[in-house]
């Protein structure tokens, strides 16, 4: 019983957290603007990893300019 009553705390958890996403489907999408609001949560992730990989090879050109990349 105790671990029944675990998978039903964890997906009570995941209903809670993912309320925003089940607004955006139900409500938001049926407007005009539907597809681009529905997907600002898409375009915001794909945005943020430009930026790392953007980061991500400044410092690694860094590290090649100054010698200390490790090469193994």
């Amino acid at each position: 019983m105790l671990g029944l009553n675990i998978f039903r705390l964890i997906g009570s958890f995941f209903e809670f957290i993912l309320q925003p996403f089940k607004w955006l489907r139900l409500e938001v999408a049926k407007g005009d603007l539907g597809w681009w609001t529905s997907n600002a949560v898409n375009w915001l992730f794909v945005l943020v990893l430009i930026v790392l990989f953007a980061y991500w090879m400044w410092q690694s050109a860094t590290f090649l300019k100054e010698g200390t990349e490790d090469k193994a």
